[in-house]
């Protein structure tokens, strides 16, 4: 139901718009001129606007331009003569979401009001997703404020109430389980199961009956029916991990599957009808596997109809730590302090391994530090070794300042100290840099825009370290 404020001076013709916008299950307000319009409009008080051209006083344009000024979000139909088709014109020129032509078609008015109403709902849909992506640094277990993750969150936020298969593409370790979860938790079935099936897992013939099931005596050991993952995850949504280890025999059957929305159990011969959600995922790379022959081309395009790509953690250092946050609290240490030197070679670290080697590295230094502070001596080796504690002879003008920084800073709120890292780390690249900006982000292993977002939010000047 919509609030449509109808301006028309005719009193046959507004009791005839009345009549059809209620039985349309909108609620019209009524007014005859461009004044009680005025009078009566505030932004955000009606999701639509139905206006004559002409009207007594001000005309149905001049109005159409101070509703436009007041509130460029509430969309305008106009309504005029049919001899009068290029006035509409100019209306829609000036603003106008749509036209429809006098004597009104009941018909077409209905359908340019729905026409108006949906795009307004896209509109501001889009805008609440946008507002989302650019304020949150979480989402149902992902953790990320990067721009990378918040892509991803807007992405799922698009996804997840459509009935499409969902393929998550990443390197090990980069959250494809809790992006697949995240996809099922906000969409329709998230009352039913999210069922996690690791294809790497089994054998061929194994993988084969985890899936489908199988009939008592269909092999030797099978005393009783099994249903398989498929069966288990009727109502709800089936995570298909690292899809691309599957056999052909099984890519068969699983193509099948996606397509009729059946399955046969093994040593059965009755289709049984399922209904599932898949959402699959892979380390590797599916369209370099098709083309070589390791994977059907027609499976891969009806799990892929919404890809998604995780980053892995080299791409994304600026999330590294708010991950270590997380990972502390998940461990009982909110709040827990992690010194300069920590942070900063947690920062510079390539973590192959991405988000789950970073949660195994905090949890080393966590125990190794008792109820202390995390320092740089707590970490594992291989981190705490790495690329940021190794001596340089590039070390920048004003080190001492950013390692000076490192007392104040643990007594500081963890949040507040990761930005004063980043703003410390930050001049420093810039510096070494020369203002270079695509230098520094290619060394930070970030996006130029990402980059960009950072020394604007901190208030930095790139011309400032050019000399």
């Amino acid at each position: 139901m919509a609030r449509v404020l109808v301006v028309e001076d005719e009193q046959v013709m507004q009791s005839l718009l009345d009549r059809a916008l209620r039985k349309w299950k909108h609620e019209p307000v009524l007014v005859g001129d461009a004044e009680a319009a005025l009078a009566a409009f505030l932004p955000g008080r009606f999701d639509v606007v139905l206006t004559d051209i002409r009207l007594p006083g001000r005309s149905g344009l001049e109005l159409l331009d101070l509703l436009v000024a007041q509130d460029p979000e509430t969309p305008v139909v106009v309504m005029t003569a049919f001899g009068s088709i290029a006035t509409a014109v100019d209306a829609v020129r000036r603003g106008a979401a749509d036209f429809v032509t006098k004597p009104v078609d009941l018909g077409f008015l209905q359908l340019a009001l729905e026409r108006t109403l949906e795009k307004r709902r896209a509109g501001d849909e889009l805008d609440r997703l946008r507002a989302r992506a650019d304020e949150r640094d979480r989402l149902c277990g992902l953790v990320g404020g990067s721009i990378a993750m918040r892509q991803v969150y807007s992405l799922i936020d698009k996804v997840a109430p459509k009935p499409i298969n969902v393929l998550v593409l990443g390197e090990s370790g980069t959250g494809k389980e809790l992006c697949a979860r995240a996809i099922h938790e906000l969409s329709p079935r998230a009352q039913g199961r999210f069922q996690p099936v690791n294809c790497a897992a089994f054998a061929e013939g194994l993988l084969e009956s985890e899936l489908f099931g199988h009939e008592k005596g269909s092999f030797t050991g099978a005393d009783r029916r099994k249903l398989g993952h498929f069966e288990v995850a009727q109502g709800g949504t089936l995570f298909l991990d690292e899809v691309g280890e599957a056999p052909p025999s099984v890519q068969a059957k699983l193509l099948r599957a996606l397509q009729e929305r059946e399955i046969v159990r093994v040593g059965g011969t009755d289709p049984v009808k399922v209904d599932v959600r898949v959402v699959a995922a892979t380390n590797r790379d599916l369209e370099e596997l098709v083309r070589a022959g390791g994977f059907r081309e027609d499976l891969y395009y009806r799990l892929a109809s919404f890809p998604i790509r995780l980053a892995p953690l080299r791409e994304r250092p600026d999330d590294v730590p708010l991950l270590a946050e997380h990972h502390l609290e998940a461990l009982g240490h909110a709040g827990r302090a992690i010194g300069v030197g920590a942070m900063r070679a947690l920062t510079a670290f390539r973590w192959p391994g991405n988000v789950r080697q970073l949660q195994n590295a905090v949890a080393f230094a966590a125990v190794l530090a008792g109820d202390g502070p995390i320092e740089l001596e707590h970490l594992p080796p291989e981190v705490r070794e790495g690329p940021a504690a190794r001596p340089t002879s590039e070390a920048p003008a004003g080190a001492g300042e950013g390692a000076g920084l490192e007392a104040r800073m643990l007594e500081l709120p963890l949040r507040e100290a990761r930005e004063a890292f980043e703003r410390v780390y930050l001049e420093q690249l810039l510096r070494r840099c020369r203002g270079n900006v695509s230098e520094a982000a290619r060394r930070a292993g970030l996006g130029r825009p990402s980059l960009h977002e950072k020394i604007h939010r901190l208030g930095l000047d790139p011309d400032a370290f050019r000399s």
